[in-house]
């Protein structure tokens, strides 16, 4: 680094521990405190300034979250959710680290640290001195001037004028300008709707300054953009006030009282001693006292390797996947507790260490219809217990059978449900003590119920979504049983082994203790094990920042949806399923009639044998078993030919389904006491990060269909409110725009024409005007197609086209857009060279296939790396809307519950008079969901409808 010794050294305090935090695995000193983010704060501080040897130095913090500009607008950061449980405790320690560095610490009340910064910036030139910034906060980059620079102190980065010129297309002088119209979803700065940096910075730049913007808005050609700026001009002055740096804050010293001392070596000993920073004091030429523990003096072995790592170089020592070791166990000790005092014991020991794992033994896999029967925790690796709640012995019928009956007399001795839960609630609901478990949603959601006013999981980790982030694609699954064998070596119980199957299983409730115990405990102290391997990871491979703001987030807030659940009319169901029924029947006496004889048509072999031997059908293929195939493919291809038996088929065959699986099913899922349906959510049930749901499955009700969407119908509000089905217009489509950079795409997306009738006009040379329906509908399933990598003859079967015809369509598309092709150039090499491509906020989706042998596998693939990062991106937008919601519905005042997410879709019910609030609300989150991680050129759109029934609010 270039020396600073003459310059006046100012640290963002505040955005270090952020910073630290998030780029460190778990760590816990001696007396259980989490210090992951103290040790990279002290860590990164103390080379800072014995790189640079400044002059002047001061460390400014945020005093706290209320500052002037609340009472500006009063909404101004609402929307952030509370910090991380296991920082929370941090923000002292690290003022601490700060006095025993002997570093100058500032923090105003009332200002923000950025506004002290702007202070002593102001200061420091009128001082004719020059002042280096150390932080990489975009808020910052206003100041930066002659005299004025800053630094990135992760990346040792310099920010000039450049840099800033780069980041916001302005000058650092007019930043403010750009910020005021492009407003800032995670400070909750307004701006103007519609208007994102690029363009802010195109106006800004043509008009000369927000005010002379404002003044000569009506000469915008863009009506949308034009009617906004008119429409929120007050807003952006506001969003102008928020933005602007005060640079006269009431700051405490002068510029020459932050002098910097020389260093205490004796308090800072002191200091490293007491947190366990062993590393740091031996870097110094310290000793540290035999009573010393590293930095990750918890138990957590595996994450004191990482923590001893420079953060600056921690990407650099990567380590993959099969260069993990799973942690040593001399002994397994699980213990069984039925007494209140050992169970005081084990959550003493927990709290004072920091980390628990934790796993659930209930009645149900489904949350919603479960009751809780026992909870199993791990302190260390091997060192488990299981406290069982609820057994009870159950009858036998004398038939082999068992009855749904309990005899309580023969109860084993177990600590009182009631006593136990009250002591654990303290412990669960404690942020500074980290819960870890593998699928914890599910834990969440059975905690919720189990007392009154339920109990709140607080500072979570989740081991399934571990494993999902750092090895979708590459590990074969991401539950418990398969990852303690593929990592740890570890056969694991069986469910089956303790309860048995079929008819004669018996509920968990009715298992002895002793193999209660071993089976539960087990499962805890499987998912420490796995916690203690891939937590370090996230840091070492660059994904820490996925599991952090995508993944871990949004634990809790499907666990909440899927407790609320959503109200389906049973009567409408049934009337459905009636009339489902009825039409079975008449296909069923059509297809028998047409075929000539009667037989199942329900049998793939029967039907093959009908079409295809008596009635003498072209175009049948044999399966490996020698029946022929008869799957919607081939159904499809001759009812194109107009083969009416082949259609009938299809119509029977979905009918049938939409009974099975979503009428009569439905009807069966509805709670017995919510009178609800509660779905169960899959956060690992797609690689790109997509969700899923079953039992029952709402993701994939037919919408295309007049059959299918009737089942929506069913699903209705509360009295007194609404359902409101927000939904992205286009998501994939406008990343795959972003991406490619295709300028026609973009203006036309920007600016509000119909895309697919754009793209018509540009591929068939037509002028919109003149446009079509069928033209716009064969340009949209190319637009569609493109997405998934169809080839020409999926092309061709989906428009009834001749191939060559559907061929010429592509090519010219890709002749008119060549960007496209481009990016799927790029895709398809980078995941050959590296095994993954990535999302644009960086989830690794890993691609199996691409150097098969097999053309069919190879394509496979390939078509995987082109729409992968599209649709993960697309996913990831949506969880970070999902998990800003319940804050921003909070601080709104709003009673609005999410209810369901179906890939771009979001349910949410409300009462009726909140409804019109709430889609402004709700719509607002979502558009600017990817901000400020990811700048898009193009707008994003959610549009919003309001009724009774889902059906009709789509």
């Amino acid at each position: 680094m270039t020396s600073a010794s003459d310059k006046l050294l100012l640290i963002d305090g505040s955005g270090y521990i952020f910073r630290a935090f998030h780029a460190l695995p778990p760590m816990n000193g001696p007396d259980g405190t989490p210090v992951n983010a103290v040790f990279g704060f002290t860590k990164m501080v103390m080379k800072l300034i014995d790189d640079l040897q400044p002059h002047s130095v001061a460390v400014i913090f945020d005093a706290g979250r209320k500052t002037f500009r609340n009472d500006i607008y009063p909404d101004y950061k609402a929307n952030r959710s509370e910090p991380p449980e296991e920082l929370v405790p941090q923000f002292g320690l690290v003022r601490e680290a700060t006095k025993a560095l002997s570093l100058p610490l500032i923090e105003v009340p009332g200002f923000e640290a950025d506004d002290i910064i702007a202070t002593y910036a102001k200061m420091a030139v009128a001082e004719d001195r020059e002042c280096l910034i150390v932080s990489s906060d975009k808020d910052l980059m206003q100041l930066v001037r002659d005299g004025v620079s800053m630094l990135d102190p992760m990346k040792s980065r310099p920010i000039g004028p450049d840099e800033v010129m780069e980041k916001f297309g302005v000058a650092p002088n007019r930043v403010v300008d750009v910020q005021s119209l492009a407003g800032d979803s995670t400070d909750n700065v307004p701006g103007v709707p519609g208007i994102g940096v690029k363009t802010a910075a195109q106006l800004i730049t043509e008009f000369g300054d927000l005010e002379a913007l404002l003044a000569g808005a009506s000469t915008i050609k863009q009506p949308k953009r034009r009617e906004n700026l008119i429409e929120f001009a007050d807003q952006a002055r506001i969003s102008r006030e928020l933005v602007k740096l005060d640079d006269d804050a009431p700051v405490p010293f002068a510029v020459s009282e932050l002098n910097r001392p020389s260093r205490d070596l004796d308090k800072l000993a002191e200091f490293l001693q007491t947190h366990g920073f062993r590393s740091l004091m031996v870097s110094l030429g310290m000793t540290p006292s035999s009573t010393g523990q590293s930095p990750a003096g918890s138990a957590s072995a595996g994450t004191a390797s990482a923590g001893a790592q420079s953060i600056g170089t921690a990407q650099s020592n990567l380590e993959g996947p099969n260069d993990i070791h799973p942690p040593v166990v001399e002994a397994k000790s699980y213990e069984l507790i039925t007494e209140i005092d050992d169970l005081k014991r084990w959550i003493d020991t927990a709290t004072s260490q920091g980390f628990v794992a934790i796993d659930t033994e209930t009645s149900s896999l489904n949350a919603a219809h479960a009751e809780l029967v026992g909870i199993s925790m791990a302190i260390e690796a091997g060192k488990a217990c299981y406290i069982p709640l609820r057994h009870r012995p159950v009858h036998a019928d004398g038939g082999g059978g068992l009855l749904d009956v309990v005899d309580e007399s023969k109860a084993p001795h177990q600590i009182d449900f009631p006593e136990a839960m009250a002591l654990l609630k303290e412990m669960f609901e404690n942020p500074s003590v980290l819960k870890i478990g593998h699928n914890l949603k599910y834990d969440s959601h059975v905690l919720s119920r189990t007392v009154n006013g339920g109990i709140a999981l607080a500072s979570c980790d989740d081991t399934m979504c571990l494993s999902f982030v750092l090895d979708a694609g590459r590990v074969e699954r991401h539950g418990l049983d398969f990852l303690a064998g593929h990592w740890l070596g570890i056969e694991t119980i069986k469910y089956e082994d303790l309860c048995g199957k079929g008819v004669k299983q018996i509920p968990f409730s009715a298992v002895d203790l002793a193999p209660a115990c071993d089976y539960a405990a087990e499962d805890a102290d499987i998912s420490l094990r796995l916690w203690m391997m891939l937590k370090p990871r996230l840091a070492r491979e660059g994904v820490a920042s996925v599991y952090e703001r995508l993944e871990r987030p949004i634990i809790s807030v499907l666990a909440g949806m899927e407790a609320e659940g959503i109200q389906v009319d049973a009567a409408i169901l049934h009337r459905l399923s009636n009339d489902f029924a009825t039409r079975i029947v008449a296909l069923e006496s059509d297809i028998h009639a047409l075929a000539g004889t009667t037989f199942n048509v329900a049998s793939p072999k029967q039907l093959g044998d009908i079409l295809f031997e008596q009635m003498g059908l072209q175009g049948g293929k044999k399966s490996k078993t020698g029946a022929y195939s008869t799957g919607a493919d081939i159904l499809e291809d001759l009812a194109a030919q107009g083969i009416e038996i082949a259609q009938k088929v299809l119509d029977f065959r979905q009918l049938s389904k939409l009974k099975s699986t979503y009428t009569d099913a439905l009807t069966a899922s509805i709670h017995p006491t919510s009178k609800r349906v509660h779905t169960s959510f899959s956060m690992v049930g797609a690689s790109t990060g997509r969700l899923s749901s079953s039992d029952p499955n709402l993701q994939n009700i037919p919408i295309r269909t007049a059959e299918g969407r009737s089942i929506r119908t069913a699903f209705i509000a509360l009295d007194g409110h609404k359902l409101i089905s927000a939904d992205y217009s286009q998501i994939e489509l406008r990343l795959v725009a972003h991406v490619a950079g295709e300028q026609s795409m973009l203006t036309a997306f920007k600016d509000g024409v119909d895309i697919h009738a754009q793209t018509a006009s540009e591929v068939f040379q037509i002028p919109l005007a003149d446009m079509d329906a069928e033209t716009r509908r064969r340009a949209k399933a190319i637009n569609f197609g493109i997405i998934y990598g169809i080839s020409a003859f999926g092309l061709a079967r989906q428009l009834s086209i001749p191939q060559g015809e559907a061929r010429d369509y592509i090519n010219a598309y890709f002749e008119r857009f060549p960007g496209i092709r481009g990016y799927m150039d790029r895709m398809k090499a980078q995941a050959k060279e590296a095994g993954y491509v990535e999302t644009l906020f960086g989830r690794r989706l890993y691609i199996n296939g691409l150097k098969s042998s097999n053309p069919a596998m190879r394509g496979f693939a390939e078509r995987q790396a082109i729409n992968a990062p599209i649709q993960g991106s697309a996913a990831d937008i949506i969880k970070r809307a999902m998990a800003r919601l319940p804050a921003a519905v909070k601080a709104s005042g709003l009673s609005a519950k999410m209810l369901l997410q179906v890939h771009d879709e979001l349910i949410f019910e409300v009462p009726n008079h909140q409804a019109d609030d709430a889609v402004k609300l709700i719509t607002g989150v979502m558009e600017t969901a990817h901000q400020p991680t990811l700048t898009l050129d193009v707008p994003l759109i959610a549009e919003a409808g309001i009724a009774d029934s889902w059906a009709d609010a789509h």
